[in-house]
């Protein structure tokens, strides 16, 4: 394990983290025989998402400014003889197996947590791939702050999904290679895995019951150390990357809120893309047809002001709230790129600013805690900061200028504390973006 830390650290991943990567991995290495009896034949690593713009606009065929984290899913693995794919999380002691074509036994009541994501995975896998050999054991474990909006769900479905695809040599089938031909589509095809929709002709399922897009897996999959991508999406497209300029350090801070997509959080979650989806209906209904929403708002200047006058002729105010939020944001995304690129901290700043205000007054999804953060960050010497992912808790990010990242960081979690002092799993971190998913798999 010891050389695929190396290789880690030889892709971005800085020292700090590879040490901690290090420990992770021994960790796993250890725990992989005496969960099977076996020497593990290949090693995963799957970072975290950081949006830094783009709040809730991947499914509306908008723009995204996203990186990774340097902390995610550690996997190892190796293939089965049988069709059962068996599997440890290390840190929260649990075991679970699933049959590739066989459902739970009612008696077995439904699948919850991250066992809900693993089976998902399977049993799409399996429709998709009818008749690949799928059985694997794993073994993982993260250190990722659980539940904090930095998309541990899908860095756990991305890293199970590209194990299994390739033990089972599921690349080299006509079903993959006829819908999967890049990085982006697979990053596509795994946020299908996840909602549930068909993926070209690979049939869709219910997926987990959250209906987001690509930006996540797309940020996962193709994260580069020290660099952020802007991306459109519907279909994904690259649109440009950019380093971080010298000096500029991205920290995180876990607010202890669960941003959970499961009960009440699933319904808020959902209810912004069903949004979404009214608004697109709205418009077709009175256009031509469009296949997104941006697509139809950037179909001629005066589109915004055709479907906002559609909605005011009856519909609800929470869609103007949402359409008026998404063009704004989807707008941000390409002038956050420019800053960076230009290094203007102020322009950064003023623009995540902005995109903390909409994101509590239109996408009503930020709780106190993230709220307060963010204003938090800005008191104690950030030049930007903002809350990001699917909200409804999790998480914020700050950027500080020079070498002040280390007295920020606990002095932010400090201040935190004091005022919300029941929020006892709340922790912040450095989080200069590193490598996207690295694998190591032996022929």
């Amino acid at each position: 394990m010891r050389s695929f830390v190396d290789r880690l650290q030889a892709q971005g991943l800085d020292s700090t983290e590879t040490a901690r990567k290090r420990a992770l991995y021994e960790w796993l290495g250890e725990a992989f025989p005496a969960f099977t009896s076996k020497t593990p034949t290949a090693a995963l690593w799957v970072p975290g998402r950081l949006e830094v713009f783009g709040k809730h606009t991947d499914y509306a065929g908008g723009h995204s400014l996203v990186g990774t984290v340097p902390r995610g899913f550690g996997f190892v693995a190796d293939p089965r003889d049988d069709a059962v794919v068996n599997m440890r999380d290390v840190a929260r002691q649990e075991s679970f197996a699933i049959g590739v074509e066989v459902e739970p036994a009612p008696q077995d009541g439904p699948l919850t947590g991250w066992r809900r994501y693993a089976a998902t995975v399977v049993r799409r896998l399996a429709r998709n791939f009818p008749g690949a050999p799928l059985g694997v054991d794993v073994v993982f474990a993260s250190d990722l702050p659980p539940a904090s909006g930095m998309s541990s769900s899908s860095a756990l479905m991305v890293g199970l999904a590209e194990i299994i695809v390739d033990r089972a040599g599921i690349r080299n089938r006509p079903e993959w290679t006829a819908n999967v031909r890049t990085a982006s589509d697979a990053a596509g095809y795994y946020a299908c895995i996840e909602n549930g929709l068909s993926f070209g002709t690979l049939s869709g399922d219910a997926g987990v019951g959250t209906h987001g897009g690509s930006e996540d897996h797309i940020a996962i999959l193709c994260g580069k150390a020290r660099a952020l991508a802007a991306w459109s999406f519907v279909p994904a497209r690259h649109v440009a990357g950019v380093g971080i300029p010298d000096g500029w350090t991205f920290v995180i801070a876990a607010s202890g809120v669960a941003a959970r997509k499961t009960g009440e959080a699933k319904e808020s979650y959902n209810r912004l893309s069903r949004h979404v989806a009214t608004l697109l209906q709205t418009w077709n209904a009175a256009e031509p047809t469009r296949v997104s929403l941006r697509d139809a708002m950037t179909s001629d200047d005066g589109a915004p002001e055709r479907l906002m006058a559609l909605l005011k002729t009856g519909s609800e105010p929470a869609l103007e709230e949402r359409l008026t939020h998404f063009l704004r944001e989807d707008g941000r995304v390409l002038a956050a790129l420019q800053a960076f690129r230009n290094g203007d901290a102020v322009r950064v700043g003023v623009l995540a600013d902005a995109s903390q205000q909409d994101a509590e007054s239109l996408l009503h999804n930020q709780v106190p805690e993230t709220s307060a953060l963010a204003r938090m960050a800005r008191r104690l010497g950030a030049f930007a900061a903002s809350g990001f992912g699917a909200g409804f808790g999790g998480s914020v990010w700050a950027l500080v200028e020079g070498d002040r990242a280390p007295l920020f960081t606990a002095a932010w979690l400090t201040e935190y504390r004091r005022q919300f002092p029941e929020r006892t799993t709340a922790t912040t971190f450095i989080a200069q973006p590193g490598p996207g998913v690295v694998g190591a798999f032996a022929e």
